[in-house]
């Protein structure tokens, strides 16, 4: 015969319940916590060090990619702003708005870009050089999206319009 034993004639039981399930509770918030940082863009494109091999690949690109080299205000500034500055700054701004623990310092996407009169044609080469980047480091289509989308929102700042250049 089985026996029966009630909570009732057990003393603190229910609290040790009370305890467990809180604990359970607890787990599950820091659990969920943890889980929606491991999600951030900035985790699923690998943290920091894979950010960086990104980001040193695509400068790299870009310093020797003739649409671009052919705007001398490119080039002035190129000559001007060493270029593991450069890699050093533009991994910073990338860890920051995946979701990253880094800090960008530097100056607004307007302020740092604005004397370089940068052409659509311009923009169109470093987004294809960009591309090339993310498919040369095997990065998943989902996040090619969520990084093209940040990029993209930085382009009112970057690229000069028709009419302001008159």
């Amino acid at each position: 015969m089985a026996t029966t034993i009630s909570l009732r004639k057990i003393p603190g039981t229910s609290l040790l319940l009370f305890f467990a399930i809180a604990g359970v509770m607890t787990f599950s918030t820091a659990q969920e916590k943890k889980e929606s940082k491991e999600n951030s863009l900035y985790d699923r494109l690998g943290g920091t060090y894979a950010i960086a091999t990104v980001v040193d690949d695509f400068i790299e690109r870009l310093l020797v990619n003739d649409i671009l080299n052919a705007n001398p205000a490119i080039k002035e500034a190129r000559d001007r702003v060493p270029k593991p500055g450069l890699k050093y700054r533009v991994t910073a701004l990338v860890c920051q708005v995946t979701g990253g623990p880094e800090k960008y310092a530097g100056r607004s996407m307007k302020e740092s870009h604005k004397h370089l009169n940068i052409s659509e044609r311009e923009w169109q080469a470093l987004l294809d050089e960009f591309k090339m980047s993310l498919d040369t480091f095997k990065v998943p289509a989902k996040e090619q999206q969520e990084l093209f989308a940040i990029v993209n929102s930085t382009k009112p700042d970057i690229v000069v319009s028709k009419s302001s250049k008159k």
